[in-house]
C-alpha cells in the first residue's frame, strides 16, 4: 500500500489508517474507501471496525437499479412481458392454422361445384337435334303493303275542293247540300263527279254542320222542332239526314 499514511505494501490488512489530513480512512486491503473518521476514534473494544453502511457513501444510481431488478423479478408471471409475447405468438399460429383449414374447405367446395358443372355439361341433351337434322327455316315475315299513292288531282278537282272549304268556313252545309251547291248551274257548276270527289276529300262532322245551320235559321226567324227538322231535311232545304236534323234540334233546345 502506498499513500500518505506511511504504509508501504499492498499486504496491509484492512483497517483505519491516518490519511494525513487529521482523519483516518478505511483501507479494505486493496484500496481506500470514502469512509473517514476522526483520529483516535477507536470503536469500543479497541479493535478496528469496518465502516458501516451509514459511514460509506451511498451509490444512489446503483441502489435504484437494484430496486428495479428486484421489483421486476418479484412480478407475477402473467405480468411479465415475455409471457405476453409468447401468448401472442401462440394466438397468431392458431389463427394461421384456422385460416389455412378454411381455405381448404372453400377450395374443395369450388372443386366439387366445378366437377358438377363439368358433369352436367358433359351429359348429352336428349332433346338436342342430331347433326343430320337441319332446323326448319323460320318463315319470312310478309312484306307490309305499300301505301297507295295519292291520286293526281285535276285542276277542276283542286278548285272544287277549295270551293267546298270556302263554303264550310262561313255556313253550315250537309254533304248532299254541299255537292248540290258545287255542281248546280245556279252554284259553281262543277262536274258532278268533281263535286262528289271534292266533298269526299274533306274531314267534316256533318252533325255539327247541322247544328250550325239550325242556329243560323233561328237567328232570323222562329221554328218549331218539327218545322226546324223539316227545313233541315227537305230536298228544297238543306238535305241533312233525319238523324243529323234531330241531333241539331236537340242541341239548340227544341
Amino acid at each position: 500500500m502506498t499513500d500518505n499514511t506511511g504504509n508501504g505494501n499492498s499486504g496491509t490488512p484492512p483497517g483505519w489508517y491516518p490519511d494525513g489530513q487529521g482523519n483516518t480512512r478505511w483501507w479494505d486491503g486493496s484500496s481506500w474507501s470514502e469512509a473517514t473518521q476522526g483520529v483516535g476514534a477507536t470503536p469500543p473494544g479497541g479493535a478496528p471496525q469496518a465502516p458501516t453502511a451509514a459511514m460509506q457513501p451511498k451509490n444512489t444510481k446503483a441502489e435504484g437499479k437494484a430496486a428495479k431488478a428486484y421489483a421486476k423479478a418479484s412480478r407475477p408471471w402473467f405480468k411479465k412481458k415475455r409471457w405476453w409475447l409468447a401468448g401472442g405468438v401462440l394466438i397468431l399460429i392458431i389463427a394461421i392454422a384456422a385460416g389455412g383449414s378454411g381455405g381448404g374447405d372453400d377450395d374443395n367446395t369450388a372443386n366439387d361445384d366445378n366437377g358438377s358443372s363439368s358433369t352436367e355439361n358433359s351429359t348429352p341433351d336428349a332433346e338436342a337435334p342430331s347433326e343430320g337434322d337441319e332446323p326448319e327455316p323460320e318463315p319470312e315475315p310478309e312484306p307490309e303493303p305499300e301505301p297507295e299513292p295519292e291520286p293526281e288531282l285535276t285542276a277542276s278537282q283542286e278548285n272544287a275542293i277549295e270551293a267546298a272549304e270556302n263554303y264550310l268556313s262561313f255556313a253550315g252545309f250537309s254533304k248532299k247540300g254541299l255537292i248540290r251547291q258545287l255542281s248546280s248551274p245556279a252554284g259553281d257548276n262543277y262536274p258532278k263527279a268533281d263535286a262528289v270527289f271534292a266533298v269526299n276529300q274533306l274531314d267534316v262532322d256533318w252533325r255539327e254542320e247541322a247544328v250550325e245551320s239550325a242556329e243560323q235559321y233561328l237567328e232570323f226567324t222562329s221554328f218549331s222542332r218539327d218545322g226546324l227538322i223539316q227545313q233541315l231535311t227537305s230536298s228544297a232545304g238543306d238535305m241533312y239526314t233525319l238523324a243529323e236534323a234531330e241531333y241539331a234540334a236537340d242541341k239548340v233546345g227544341l
